[in-house]
């Protein structure tokens, strides 16, 4: 794997360089930085000691909103389907009684 084919990111104060395509760069570093910002709030809550435990609290919160916001997203997807159905009856019903007069 060639250097340019790396990037490096800072997560809790240590350094890890990860394979990543160059489209996809800017992606993992934003990530990175989302993930280091979990991580420094979770530690400096003071209620989970220790670097591998701080990561698992981190997951586990971040799994949870993205688990809700999957959800959300499901839920708004139903309603609008079931909005677009509603309005297809409504036309259909206006063309049956347009084409009946």
């Amino acid at each position: 794997m060639t250097q340019s084919n790396t990037v490096t990111v800072h997560i809790l104060d240590k350094e890890y360089c990860i394979a990543c395509p160059q489209d996809e760069r800017a992606n993992l570093e934003s990530a990175a930085r989302y993930l280091d910002g979990k991580m420094r709030e979770i530690r400096t809550s003071g209620k989970v000691i220790g670097a591998d435990r701080v990561a698992v609290m981190a997951a586990l919160n971040i799994t949870h909103d993205l688990l809700h916001k999957q959800q959300r997203l499901d839920q708004d997807a139903n309603s609008t389907r079931q909005q677009v159905r509603d309005l297809l009856d409504r036309v259909d019903h206006a063309l049956t009684d347009d084409s009946s007069s």
